[in-house]
């Protein structure tokens, strides 16, 4: 009976060993895509920045789009996660300021632990499946905007809303990419900045809001 064990134990082993060296591979295309970028990465500099045999590579995608594909579907993933603790109605009484200042501070948080994201949104080859998700996210990004927003923005109608939102995010998006091409003080500069511009743009439409009746 005791060779048994050995025997359940080692394909869990097996797993597992499998799991680290699918991450160890997709932190090193992390790495090298935010290097050079999708189009020039190639599978031979991914495993190199990962310390193994482009065949080690092999046995575990065959091709950089299938590393892309994954290592993009995680950090959607984490990325829902993040936008879900932040983008979800608050109280009115909350100062606008506040609310801006949170959800800009845990994007910019994401976006500087994970600068791939950005490295694999930008492309003009991005693989498919990676620009379908993308859309996907995007939409349902701006469905939490106007949820957040609807909660300073009740005296505006429901199109006036949902172009609110499509404002807020462009201009978060673009002053994300500024503030990420700097480090320390600047940035932080940067980060304020975001926060002024999104915040002098709602104030004057959540200055028309009715007061709540409760």
């Amino acid at each position: 009976m005791t060779p048994e064990k050995p025997r359940k134990e080692q394909p869990r082993r097996r797993q597992a060993r499998g799991e680290r060296r699918i991450a160890q591979l997709l932190d090193a295309a992390a790495s090298v895509f935010c290097a050079t970028g999708y189009t020039a990465a190639s599978t031979n500099a991914i495993a190199r920045e990962a310390g193994v045999s482009p065949g080690t590579l092999y046995q575990f995608f065959p091709n950089k789009e299938a590393i892309a594909i994954e290592l993009g579907g995680r950090l959607m993933h984490e990325m829902r996660e993040t936008y879900g603790a932040v983008l979800t109605r608050v109280d009115p009484a909350t100062p606008l300021a506040e609310t801006v200042g949170a959800a800009v501070d845990r994007f910019v948080a994401f976006s500087s632990e994970h600068p791939v994201f950005f490295a694999l949104m930008k492309g003009p080859d991005t693989p498919g499946r990676i620009a379908e998700e993308h859309d996907a996210l995007h939409a349902t990004l701006i469905a939490r905007i106007e949820e957040l927003l609807s909660s300073y923005l009740a005296g505006l109608s429901a199109a006036e809303v949902t172009r609110t939102a499509h404002i807020c995010l462009s201009i978060h998006k673009a002053g994300l990419e500024l503030a990420l091409s700097h480090e320390g003080a600047e940035r932080d500069a940067y980060v304020q900045e975001i926060k002024n511009v999104l915040i002098r743009y709602l104030e004057p439409l959540a200055a028309h809001t009715p007061p709540s009746s409760s």
